[in-house]
């Protein structure tokens, strides 16, 4: 006769009494390949997924610190480089999309509007619509 599963445990304080049904099913097939409980296995999963969560919040600690400058580029593994990079990417897309071109280089630029329209951007704002004929 198979033994009906259970979602609940021996109630104590500051411990859950309660995983979902689903995971319990889930941990008790594979706890046999183990060798382990259902209750063993939940707890194997759990630690490895707190494991996973420290290592990635580590991980993001140090992208933002190299972000604000207090840690050299040198110090990140390949993988957290990259988040640096398309962090970078994002931020001098961001601002050269919102930094009115002529006023930043100091002189008057020609650029594309949203309309594909030719415009003239003057260091004093003012712009104007170039007439290409």
């Amino acid at each position: 006769m198979a033994v009906k599963p259970t979602t609940r445990t021996k109630p104590s304080a500051g411990q859950p009494t309660r995983i979902a049904s689903d995971v319990y099913a889930a941990a008790q097939q594979v706890a046999v390949r183990e060798s382990r409980s259902a209750a063993e296995q939940v707890n194997h999963w759990a630690r490895i997924g707190q494991s996973l969560a420290m290592h990635q919040a580590a991980s993001r600690r140090r992208v933002e610190a190299v972000l604000a400058g207090t840690l050299p580029m040198s110090a990140l593994r390949p993988d957290e480089r990259e988040v640096v990079n398309a962090e970078l990417d994002a931020a001098i897309t961001a601002r050269a999309q919102s930094t009115p071109l002529g006023q930043a280089a100091g002189g008057t630029t020609v650029a594309l509007d949203e309309d594909g329209r030719l415009v003239e951007y003057r260091p004093d704002g003012t712009s104007a619509l170039l007439d290409v004929g």
